[in-house]
């Protein structure tokens, strides 16, 4: 049984189609690259996974456990375990990281301590961009995410923060079997995570897909994605 099963999603927003059936199935513990260009709809699927209110699903359905979520609100799909880490967070002013994580969390985060700096800043307000990066994956991860969606984490970051954003990740799946879709545009990062398989969406579908992530950027690197949009894989 997959912990993630997308069949034949539509969705738009605004009356303008962005999904269209599109497939894709995650399972526990898999690490997952999503590739596309600009516009191609990956954030768009994160966001609708994760259940924010901004899209209408006009077709297809997501299974989580099995189970249809298409109809539950974000909260509940947080504590059945689907927590998305936003490419830019919003800054909340006035509240601790240290208290929200207090209130929010259902599971204890290892590396929590080695940050304590942040822990006494105000939620995501006034941080330099890895500073952010880094108290967005303490919340998620304080939530106990069996899948978490990672839209552009290493947008921003120099290398320093990006070696750390990717530690912290790595020990964390690692520990407690996460399964983990990296949203990413070109790939770099992807690099560190080996992921075990690596789709392709252009125009609100799956283009294509296939375990050798390596191919797959090295095809985008060569053709852009002009050749993943003539891709018989799927």
């Amino acid at each position: 049984m997959k912990l993630l099963e997308i069949k034949n999603l539509s969705a738009e927003a605004e009356g303008k189609k962005i999904l269209s059936g599109l497939n894709l199935g995650i399972n526990s513990g898999e690490i997952h690259a999503l590739l596309g260009p600009n516009a191609s709809g990956k954030s768009t699927l994160a966001k609708i996974i994760a259940g924010l209110p901004d899209y209408k699903i006009t077709r297809g359905s997501i299974l989580f456990k099995n189970k249809e979520i298409k109809m539950l609100p974000a909260e509940k799909r947080v504590k059945l375990g689907i927590s998305l880490a936003f490419q830019n967070p919003p800054a909340i002013e006035g509240i601790k990281l240290g208290k929200l994580l207090e209130r929010i969390s259902v599971a204890e985060v290892k590396q929590k301590e080695k940050y304590s700096h942040l822990l006494e800043r105000d939620v995501n307000f006034n941080l330099s961009g890895g500073e952010k990066k880094i108290s967005e994956l303490l919340q998620v991860l304080s939530l106990n995410p069996k899948l978490l969606i990672l839209d552009e984490i290493d947008s921003g970051l120099d290398i320093k923060k990006r070696e750390e954003v990717v530690k912290i990740l790595k020990k964390e799946a690692k520990d407690k079997k996460i399964a983990i879709i990296i949203i990413t545009h070109q790939g770099e990062i992807l690099k560190k995570f080996n992921p075990d398989k690596a789709s392709v969406i252009i125009d609100g579908k799956i283009a294509c897909q296939s375990k050798d992530y390596k191919k797959v950027i090295e095809t985008i690197k060569k053709n852009d994605y002009a050749k993943c949009k003539q891709c018989k894989k799927m």
